[in-house]
């Protein structure tokens, strides 16, 4: 399937992400207002402008609209704060559907960047508001319930496990055996996860580690590096195992393939490459793709964003220039 087929499909699918849904803030600071606090002493940082966008499972999010998708959607638990007014400000922005629980019993999980205004260079720590608690459970019901309420109305559900703390995420044990168990009773739709610790824990989805987290999770379950052994204890239907500029290795019902990309010699930022890379594979797989195919569509929109300074987009018609290009 051509990406021009692909790109034909996706006006016709919807899409949902379910997990962890963020919002990154862009702060740039005027190094020139720095001075001491006169109570304190510490140096201040003197922000001049904020930027801010969806972050971590907003990220695919935005790639599935800016590809055309007919309708994406995030479902995630944020807090009843200013962080998440600014985020759904953001969502809507890109014309996503906020379908989050929302709960005074947790803060937004946002990234808070600070950019050297003069440099362009992100030169300060990052300021996270995370979540170390466990969610509350009264929120993980209704996120369990809204999302078994909406499944019916989307054709892929992308899962983003982007917590890295051990408590605190969306996708808890729970949510994973939901999505497992939607996932036996609706073959037909996607079920595309992504996690950066906890790969190994979902059951009958398409699964998407990089190298890093596909290593961790062979070596935890397995004792060395078998990603057809690791498809197979994960009941997956396709293991994706992103390399980076060294492509993908694709391992389904016929074995165990490498898809090579083009790597760009001087990418911009990679942060987010990932995201973009899942938000075009998955769609492609829903478009009808084969898993060869979606892997090249993915890496073909993850070498658009990886140009773009942050976590930039891909669009339907950079795709189509793009395609162009590596033809």
């Amino acid at each position: 399937m051509t990406p021009a087929e692909i790109l034909a499909a996706i006006p016709k699918l919807s899409a949902l992400v379910v997990g962890d849904i963020c919002l990154d803030r862009w702060c740039s600071y005027d190094p020139s207002t720095s001075e001491a606090s006169r109570e304190t002493g510490i140096p201040r940082i003197g922000v001049v402008r904020t930027e801010v966008t969806a972050g971590a499972g907003g990220t695919v999010a935005s790639n599935l609209a800016a590809l055309g998708c007919g309708r994406a959607a995030v479902l995630g638990a944020i807090g009843d704060d200013g962080f998440a007014l600014e985020l759904s400000r953001a969502l809507a922005g890109r014309g996503i559907d906020d379908l989050c629980v929302r709960s005074c019993s947790l803060q937004t999980f946002t990234y808070t960047k600070v950019i050297n205004g003069e440099t362009g260079i992100e030169d300060r720590p990052r300021l996270d508001f995370i979540n170390t608690t466990p969610l509350d459970r009264e929120v993980e019901q209704r996120l369990l319930e809204r999302l078994r309420s909406e499944v019916d109305g989307f054709d892929v559900i992308v899962i983003s496990d982007q917590a890295e703390t051990s408590r605190g995420g969306v996708v808890t044990p729970a949510m994973r055996d939901l999505v497992g168990e939607l996932a036996r009773a609706h073959r037909q739709k996607i079920f595309f996860a992504d996690s950066r610790a906890r790969i190994q824990h979902f059951r009958h989805v398409i699964a998407k580690p990089n190298q890093q987290e596909g290593e961790a999770a062979c070596r935890e379950w397995i004792g060395r590096i078998d990603y057809p052994e690791l498809r197979r204890l994960l009941a997956s239907p396709l293991l994706l195992v992103t390399h980076g500029p060294n492509g993908v290795l694709v391992i389904d019902d016929a074995g165990e393939r490498r898809v090579p990309t083009r790597p760009e010699p001087h990418p911009v930022d990679i942060c987010g490459a990932g995201d973009s890379f899942s938000a075009g594979a998955a769609l492609a797989l829903a478009a009808g793709a084969s898993s060869v195919d979606a892997a090249q569509f993915g890496n073909l929109v993850a070498s658009i964003t990886i140009m773009k300074k942050g976590t930039g987009t891909a669009s339907s018609q950079e795709v189509r220039e793009k395609c162009r290009f590596w033809q």
